[in-house]
């Protein structure tokens, strides 16, 4: 099988226990996914089976759309409710003043990675550093927030100020950290205590199954060809269709990037990008026989 199953992930499974699972039901290795979940997240995990694992670090990309519950007024080590309470206070904040906040997050900005994280420093994970008590400068990086909301009105929970917003982020923005520094700028602490991610790129969560799903058959896969709707697409003879093949650089005609080549039956053959070295030639980047 060649293509995209959209997961509906439950809480309490890693991403990892997911791609073994689906592996295992359809007894394939060739299995990956385009993001990693936290064990405590639900929603989307998109999975490429087959063919379509040349797809992951495209896919990766794609901007991701959330939900989150934010609890204002205790921090965690990890920023969301699975880690350890390190402080705690009282804390009322209105909806006018977490709108404003919110407002002020739309566009770019340097985002500090959780040390609860799996980015590499040395060669270590950076939970690995947090796990053993060590200290290490945390590095930075530049994320986009393209849409951030609040749904609803906030609560009060135990003296805490309780919401949710709905945010649409680039990629390898930490939703954990973005609550980290919401609840920074409203003057106090908070963590993360619920996240569903909704949409991976155009894959929504409406179109996803559980894993009770895959076992019961009931599931859909998404084609290359539906994958990559979005690409120019060519068909080819088998003059071209030979040179593909043999990975061979051919003319460039096109204005758009990346271009899918087809073969007679319109079947998946390769993307192809523009060649850096010369303009006026274009490169395979992805090949799917």
């Amino acid at each position: 099988m060649d293509g995209v199953i959209l997961i509906n992930k439950e809480s309490g499974y890693t991403s990892r226990d997911v791609v073994n699972l689906v592996g295992k039901y359809f007894h394939t290795k060739k299995i990956g996914h385009t993001g990693t979940l936290d064990p405590m997240a639900e929603g989307v995990l998109v999975l490429c089976v087959g063919k379509a694992t040349k797809l992951v670090e495209v896919l990766t990309h794609d901007e991701k759309e959330y939900v989150a519950e934010i609890t204002l007024g205790i921090q965690t080590d990890t920023f969301d409710l699975e880690g350890k309470i390190e402080k705690e206070e009282d804390v009322l904040r209105t909806k006018e003043e977490i709108i404003d906040v919110l407002n002020s997050f739309v566009g770019s900005y340097e985002q500090e990675v959780p040390i609860y994280s799996a980015v590499k420093i040395k060669g270590r994970k950076l939970y690995d550093y947090a796990r053993h008590g060590e200290k290490i400068d945390l590095p930075k990086r530049e994320v986009r927030i393209k849409e951030l909301e609040l749904i609803g009105d906030p609560v009060m929970k135990d003296g805490h100020t309780v919401f949710l917003i709905r945010t649409v982020v680039s990629k390898g923005t930490y939703i954990r950290a973005l609550v980290r520094d919401i609840a920074s700028k409203l003057n106090t602490y908070g963590m993360m205590s619920k996240l569903t991610r909704t949409r991976v790129g155009s894959f929504k969560i409406e179109n996803a199954s559980r894993l009770q799903d895959i076992v019961d058959g009931n599931y859909h896969v998404f084609s290359l060809l539906e994958v990559m709707d979005e690409y120019p697409k060519e068909r080819v003879d088998t003059k071209v269709e030979a040179k593909i093949r043999n990975g061979m650089i051919l003319e460039n005609h096109y204005d758009k990037f990346p271009i899918l080549f087809l073969d007679q039956e319109e079947k998946p053959l390769a993307l192809y990008q523009q060649y850096e070295k010369n303009p006026t030639k274009i490169k395979p980047w992805k090949t799917f026989f």
